[in-house]
């Protein structure tokens, strides 16, 4: 079978001593959603965290285990859970109304903070999600082109709509996963990441390129980093070309920098898609660019200019509660140094598992930039020194696993405490401290000793 190695593993047995209410949890909710879960990512052999109750960089699951959390709201959380400024602000804004279908202050605030900080962002539209902002930046691109193709580069997750729902883990040959029209996927050219000739060689081959979207730190926020030499040379042939380049910020925008990676890179796209960070928590996303593409959506423009708008509606477009939790997030990140704090508690993570490999004598690595963790668990079993670990230059096969020992590794890791995401990766946020730093040191180093125990280290 598929899972056998599930099947008498002393980490397996521990994992389910632990979280036995998570358990009941999950069989309950197999009667009511598919696979039991409500987001792909949370799947996890045999079962994943059920969470009662967050604070700071800690969780509680339903069992009363404790957790340094790295999974941080799938990026959303850069001031940690439940942070006092923003719950307050939250709190605030309920009591006056949760929805008045109608303009407010606030979220004219936001707008305005989101101008401040990233530098493409002559205006600005609100939405509900990071999907529906590459949505809408898909649209205005054809729209003001007139063009009908975009380019994608292989790897890159830019949410779940028809345009990019494949070439992110599977069907990189460009062909649709179950339920993508032909039409759509034939509209669809993939390129290689970081390989600026090759690059070029695709956009040039074709007149029909309405948009290039990439993000710009590289899939899965550097997961698989890219250069911001080739993010250059991206800017400099869609700009003579005439293509819009958009940059794909969810999860790197006021994370990589204030300004997102376009401002570590002063490299300016067309557009730019935001949302986690940028509604603090909340549901909500944004699309900022030029007053040029933005005008697609302006009434007034179009009335006078004589063409077709795009209508755009959205029922919590913009919705009270996300811009004060948004506006509450922003002014932190515009004012205080939350971006600056999680790199640098990143950094430190990194550096003392890293030591752990090397005491452990693993060829494994925790790499990234930014304030992102990676683990590098050496499929391959390729030489490499964890301290020295040059991910920016080597071309590893980041993707790359073997099932076992990312499933055991990651429950292991939750056995002792810390929950990272399915991909091995977690989002540091600005109240991480060195104390977690060094529990999740602590706690690599024993999940090293479950997995040697059983036999699932491969190296």
């Amino acid at each position: 079978m598929a899972h056998d190695f599930l099947t008498n593993s002393k980490i397996i047995a521990a994992y389910k001593e632990k979280t036995p209410l998570s358990a009941e949890c999950a069989k309950e909710a197999k009667e009511h959603f598919p696979s039991g879960l409500t987001h792909d990512s949370r799947h996890l052999r045999p079962y994943g965290l059920y969470v009662d109750k967050a604070k700071g960089s800690r969780k509680w699951d339903v069992d009363g285990n404790e957790y340094v959390d790295f999974f941080g709201g799938h990026g959303a959380l850069l001031l940690g859970h439940n942070h006092p400024v923003v719950t307050a602000a939250v709190h605030e804004q309920i009591d006056k109304g949760t929805h008045y279908g109608a303009g407010h202050r606030l979220e004219i605030k936001w707008g305005s903070l989101v101008k401040d900080l990233i530098a493409c962002a002559e205006e600005v539209r609100f939405l509900s999600s990071g999907t529906e902002a590459n949505l809408m930046a898909l649209r205005l691109a054809r729209a003001h082109t007139g063009r009908e193709k975009l380019l994608r580069f292989k790897g890159h997750y830019h949410g779940w709509q028809d345009h990019v729902a494949f070439g992110v883990s599977n069907h990189f040959d460009g062909s649709p996963t179950p339920g993508v029209l032909n039409g759509i996927a034939e509209n669809v050219v993939m390129a290689p990441p970081d390989d600026i000739d090759e690059t070029k060689r695709i956009i040039e081959s074709h007149d029909d390129i309405a948009a290039v979207i990439i993000e710009p730190t590289g899939s899965a926020f550097g997961k698989t980093p890219v250069t911001g030499k080739f993010l250059s040379g991206l800017r400099e042939i869609t700009k003579k070309l005439g293509i819009v380049l958009i940059f794909d910020e969810v999860v790197s925008g006021f994370r990589a920098a204030p300004g997102g990676a376009q401002q570590v890179h002063n490299v300016i796209p067309d557009l730019t898609s935001l949302a986690k960070i940028v509604a603090g928590g909340l549901p909500g996303g944004a699309i900022c660019g030029s007053t040029e593409l933005l005008d697609q959506l302006d009434f007034d423009v179009a009335e006078a200019k004589g063409f077709e708008k795009i209508g755009h509606q959205g029922t919590f477009n913009a919705n009270p509660l996300s811009a004060s939790a948004g506006v509450a997030m922003l002014q932190k990140v515009r004012d205080e140094s939350p971006t600056q704090d999680a790199i640098d508690t990143a950094r430190s993570i990194r550096s003392k598992v890293n030591k752990v490999f090397v005491e452990e004598d693993i060829r494994w690595a925790c790499y990234g930039q930014f304030s992102e963790l990676h683990f590098f668990t050496n499929p391959e079993n390729l030489a490499l020194d964890p301290e020295n670990f040059e991910f920016m230059k080597r071309k590893c096969d980041f993707f790359k696993s073997d099932q076992e020992v990312t499933t055991k590794f990651r429950l292991a890791l939750m056995v002792n405490g810390i929950d990272i995401n399915g991909k091995l990766a977690g989002k540091v946020s600005a109240v991480h401290s060195e104390a977690d730093a060094d529990r999740t040191a602590d706690a690599v180093r024993g999940a090293i000793d479950m997995m040697r125990s059983e036999g699932a280290l491969r190296h």
